[in-house]
């Protein structure tokens, strides 16, 4: 195996480190766990690659996305004005950027898991989609979902995630019959996975009433 190389590590039945990269070293642990004594910490490789984004301010003070950690994958938006929203109203926050993304990529708006988990705040078309086209301010439509609470947004607060990827290009092809699959027509939970309030309890919510009683 080439030195210097990183892969996958794995654990042998002895409990010693062993190679599943398939001709990849790895040694030691598992970058942000904990490490036996002596043992080294294997460092994530570094992606250099980094897309090209050109930007523009449209207000003077409106800072440039940025990510607040090594290896995320949103970029942090923020809001230019304040507002301030009740319960289950939305309104469309202005960033103060616009940004000219290259052919074959898109950017995405994605929610911060933050303020939806202390304010109920979502985006209403989550994730908003922006094309390699587009050269207006981005703009995020965000709602608020706590039934009793309204929440505040100041200006310079950070409101949403942008991530950029690359996207394919579909060439669609008109058939008069789509070829077979083992899933076929099913859809809109035709696999299961989720309870029917209508229905009877099974057999162990029987059982763990019982137990309960």
């Amino acid at each position: 195996m080439p030195d210097g190389a990183i892969g996958t590590l794995g654990a042998s039945a002895t409990g010693n480190a062993v190679d599943t990269s398939h001709g990849v070293k790895a040694t030691g642990v598992l970058p942000g766990s904990a490490p036996a004594a002596g043992a080294p910490v294997v460092s994530p490789p570094v992606n250099t690659s980094n897309v090209p984004i050109l930007i523009r301010r449209l207000h003077a003070d409106a800072p440039i996305p940025a990510y607040a950690h090594p290896g995320d994958a949103g970029a942090d938006l923020v809001t230019t004005v304040d507002a301030e929203l009740a319960p289950g109203e939305r309104a469309v926050l202005p960033t103060g950027i616009a940004i000219a993304l290259p052919d074959g990529y898109a950017a995405f708006v994605h929610a911060r898991s933050g303020l939806a988990a202390r304010c109920g705040v979502a985006l209403v078309n989550a994730p908003g989609t922006i094309d390699a086209g587009y050269r207006g301010e981005l703009k995020v439509i965000v709602v608020n979902l706590d039934p009793r609470a309204p929440v505040r947004f100041r200006r310079g607060d950070r409101i949403a995630q942008l991530v950029i990827q690359r996207v394919e290009r579909a060439a669609f092809h008109e058939v008069e019959e789509l070829p077979g699959s083992d899933r076929g027509a099913g859809g809109h939970g035709s696999t299961g996975g989720f309870a029917d309030p209508a229905a009877e309890p099974q057999r162990g919510d029987k059982l763990d009433e019982a137990n309960h009683d």
